[in-house]
């Protein structure tokens, strides 16, 4: 038998569907939740799962919320999270709340598993809607220096300042007002960073923020 994976997600019908689908592909179940309240009195009561798949929208206390928390008191236990939100602040939220991986629920169930046995073995698991590159990053504790140097990347105050704003729920020009630049001025920020720290997305900006401190958790 494979490791023991915990379930936490609102949807009764869809936990009994993922958790015998799961027992399909050889994992056993360790427990299954409805929100975050309940994940916190199992796991003090049972043994602990090598994988927690994480919902985001619960009632009482939420993905987010939980997430956290696991962080926090449990912070062995890899969370991937599991969920049917794909925008930039959700992905950004879970992953700086400690989330290792971020799948949708309309994934096909070779990805769940690709993504189970990677965060069991690499500690993270990155997919299109992660920069894998970053992902490694945030979980070996390499990355970049942003104090600059010989071969070191380089970002100046005004590109650190974006890259906060980045992690925040503003749209790109709400950021220009906040920052009293152009729309303009902030898409040259926007690519220019895209290049430099070689991201592709927001998404990707973010984790980079997060990783090396210039967002604190």
């Amino acid at each position: 038998m494979k490791e023991a994976i915990a379930l936490v997600d609102d949807h009764v019908l869809l936990r009994n569907g993922l958790a015998n689908l799961l027992k399909d592909l050889g994992y056993t179940i360790a427990f299954e939740a409805g929100n975050g309240k309940q994940l916190i009195q199992k796991v003090e009561e049972q043994p602990l799962p090598q994988v927690v798949l994480m919902d985001i929208n619960m009632p009482v206390m939420d993905g987010f919320e939980t997430t956290l928390w696991l962080k926090q008191n449990h912070p062995a236990i890899p969370v991937l999270a599991l969920s049917m939100l794909d925008d930039e602040s959700s992905i950004i939220q879970m992953i700086r709340n400690g989330a290792k991986g971020y799948v949708l629920k309309d994934c096909e169930p070779d990805e769940l598993q690709r993504a189970i046995e990677s965060v069991l073995k690499k500690g993270y698991y990155h997919s299109e809607l992660l920069s894998g590159k970053l992902m490694m990053a945030l979980s070996n504790g390499d990355g970049a220096d942003t104090e600059g140097g010989p071969g070191k990347l380089a970002l100046n105050e005004r590109e650190l300042e974006f890259l906060r704003w980045v992690c925040t729920d503003l749209t790109y020009k709400e950021i220009a007002d906040k920052m009293g630049l152009s729309p303009r001025t902030i898409d040259g920020y926007r690519d220019g960073l895209h290049e430099k720290l070689d991201v592709k997305s927001r998404v990707g900006m973010a984790l980079f923020a997060v990783k090396n401190g210039i967002v604190r958790v």
